[in-house]
Order: structure tokens, then C-alpha cells, then sequence
């Protein structure tokens, strides 16, 4: 696998073409009464053209004001990349927002995503980030991922993050 950082113009829709985000999901964390518990919620989450099309949006933003995209490629496909935006925000946590992380389905539990969580570590922690902050996915999988990289809930919520996705566990990862 070869990881490296996207230039801003090196971000299209042609680079997704071998990726496969697909994800069959069956259980989920949600919280209920000020409690975290895990409750049956089968779906498959996979994108659509236009997902593909506002996350290349949103990726050539992030590569153009001064944030992390970082990708892995095998066999000069994209098999996975992370995202991390530039501008510090949370008061005394010194948040860094990790605004995307994925892994390609048959790339997952072969340490691409480590890789990339650890990449995004380095770089917050470079640009004077205290802590990475994530809107993270609920499915009891992505969760057991994020604990694994040392997440814990997030002591200040993103408000903006919550309305987006308000089923998303709000995380966070000291640096």
C-alpha cells in the first residue's frame, strides 16, 4: 500500500472509480436517556454518484484551505483516505475536525484505516492540535475501530456536526 497527500487538482470523480465504499451494517450505538446502548439497525450504507460528487466538493475544499488528504493506493487505486480541516476550533480542547475516513470494503481489517487514523495524529499534531475530534459512524464496527485508535466521547459537541449527522457518535482522540 502507498500512502501519500492529495494535491487539490489530483482530487475528481475518476479517482473513486475502483472505490467501494459499501458497508452492510446491522447494529448501531446509539444514546438513549444519557446512555450509550447498541440497538438493531440493519441497513447497507453505500454512496450514491451525487455522494461521490459533493465528497470530491468537499475534499478539493479541505486540500485548498490548508487541511490533510491523505490517501492509500494500491496498484495506483484509491483503496482509502482521511480527511482533516485546517482551522482549530473547541476553545481549550484545540479540536482539529477529522471530517472523513474511509477505507475501501475489500481493503478493511488489513491496517489501512490505522494507517490513515495515525497519518491524521500526526499532522493535527503538527499544525498545534490538542485533540482530533470525529463525527463518527455509528455502526458497532466503526465504533469498535475508534476505541481501538483511543477515542473516547467528545467532551464539546460540534453543533454543526450533531444537525448533519445527529445518529453519528461524537468523538474525540487526545495527541
Amino acid at each position: 500500500m502507498e500512502y501519500r497527500i492529495l494535491a487539490q487538482q489530483e482530487i475528481t470523480l475518476e479517482l473513486f472509480s475502483q472505490f467501494h465504499r459499501r458497508q452492510v451494517v446491522t447494529k448501531c450505538w446509539r444514546k438513549e436517556e444519557g446512555k450509550w446502548v447498541v440497538r438493531q439497525d440493519p441497513f447497507v450504507d453505500d454512496w450514491s454518484r451525487e455522494d461521490y460528487q459533493k465528497l470530491v466538493c468537499d475534499l478539493k475544499h479541505t486540500a485548498a484551505s490548508g487541511g490533510l488528504v491523505c490517501a492509500a493506493f494500491r496498484q495506483g487505486q484509491l483503496k482509502g483516505f482521511v480527511s482533516v480541516e485546517a482551522g482549530l476550533f473547541g476553545g481549550e480542547q484545540r479540536y482539529l475536525d477529522l471530517s472523513s475516513l474511509h477505507v475501501s470494503e475489500e481493503c478493511r481489517r488489513q491496517g489501512v484505516g490505522t494507517a490513515l487514523f495515525l497519518a491524521a495524529k500526526a499532522w493535527a499534531k503538527e499544525k498545534g492540535a490538542r485533540k482530533l475530534y470525529l463525527s463518527a459512524h455509528s455502526a458497532v464496527e466503526s465504533q469498535a475501530f475508534y476505541r481501538k485508535m483511543g477515542c473516547v466521547e467528545a467532551q464539546v459537541y460540534h453543533p454543526r456536526h450533531v444537525k448533519e449527522e445527529p445518529f453519528d457518535c461524537q468523538l474525540e482522540c487526545l495527541l
